[in-house]
């Protein structure tokens, strides 16, 4: 199955019964969205060996709380969207996508922000994206977004992710459109963006103990996948699930022998404030482990980035 997204007049009188159904996608909820994984961050920095990184994570969440309210998108994407849902394609597709300069000035707002909380290399760090042109800034956004980490320095993937996750989740927030389930794959790539997913969360207060959805490391969306399938390949015969605790506990490993890769999953009934960056970034002792055990991560952290030094 792969999610379609169209436009609300072309939905069929036979799609009102949609509501009954396992909501397909959910596009962000924007308001807290920021400040509540800033203070997850900084509550599990108190017992955690990488407590300052979580720290320094969360000052740039309660940054982008702030310049998603001083900044906000004003934009008509019903033609965008017209246009995608006859092709199939994701309406905010990070590889077609032509990104306005509204990104730009929320890196800087962030920069702004971020500059007194700042110091050593990570002031410096900012201090030259804040003097980097427009147009070495847009090449360093278009290599971020097209995987090619070698271009980037991981220092300064975070700041510039940042901008851009605030961007498209401005954008996803304003689409005038529903989701639909139909028959297709790639259903491991956002509906919305088509980037990849930081973790999946499986919500509370569902049938069935619970649905699955995948969390973009982007868009802030989240898409449903069904549970007891590879959100990579969407093989079932091969799959684990590790935990660094036991059996209950909130944060697990799902891994599949198919392709030798692995996602990690969140459930909100064992843990009601688990949050898919904050507690995905604050485990990476698991991820050390399923290294060890030979799988590949499939998913991307907005805060932690391959590249150069």
């Amino acid at each position: 199955m792969t999610i379609r997204i169209i436009p609300q007049e072309q939905l069929e009188k036979s799609d009102k019964t949609t509501a009954d159904m396992i909501p397909p996608l959910l596009f962000p909820r924007l308001k807290n969205l920021y400040s509540r994984r800033a203070a997850r961050l900084r509550q599990l920095a108190e017992k955690n060996p990488l407590g300052d990184y979580l720290r320094f994570a969360a000052f740039i969440a309660e940054a982008q709380e702030i310049v998603l309210y001083d900044h906000p998108l004003h934009m008509d994407l019903h033609a965008r969207l017209v246009e995608t849902a006859a092709s199939g394609k994701p309406p905010l597709d990070i590889h077609t996508l032509p990104r306005d300069p509204h990104w730009q000035r929320l890196l800087h707002s962030l920069i702004a922000e971020l500059k007194p909380e700042m110091t050593g290399q990570a002031l410096a760090v900012l201090e030259n994206l804040e003097k980097t042109s427009a147009p070495e800034l847009d090449a360093l956004a278009a290599a971020l977004l097209e995987h090619d980490f070698a271009q980037v320095s991981s220092d300064k993937a975070p700041f510039i992710w940042a901008a851009l996750s605030v961007y498209w989740a401005q954008m996803a927030a304003l689409i005038p459109g529903k989701a639909r389930a139909e028959y297709g794959e790639q259903r491991q790539f956002c509906p919305v963006c088509n980037s990849v997913p930081v973790s999946s969360v499986v919500h509370m207060g569902t049938q069935g103990g619970g649905l699955r959805y995948l969390h973009c490391n982007l868009c802030e969306s989240e898409w449903y996948v069904l549970r007891a399938k590879c959100t990579n390949c969407e093989q079932t015969r091969d799959l684990h699930y590790w935990s660094l605790e036991s059996e209950q506990s909130a944060i697990k490993a799902e891994s599949c022998g198919d392709c030798g890769t692995y996602l990690k999953m969140l459930w909100q009934e064992k843990d009601p404030a688990v949050e898919p960056v904050a507690d995905d970034l604050a485990s990476l002792i698991l991820d050390a482990r399923m290294e060890q055990e030979g799988f590949a991560r499939s998913s991307l952290n907005p805060f932690l980035f391959p590249g150069t030094d």
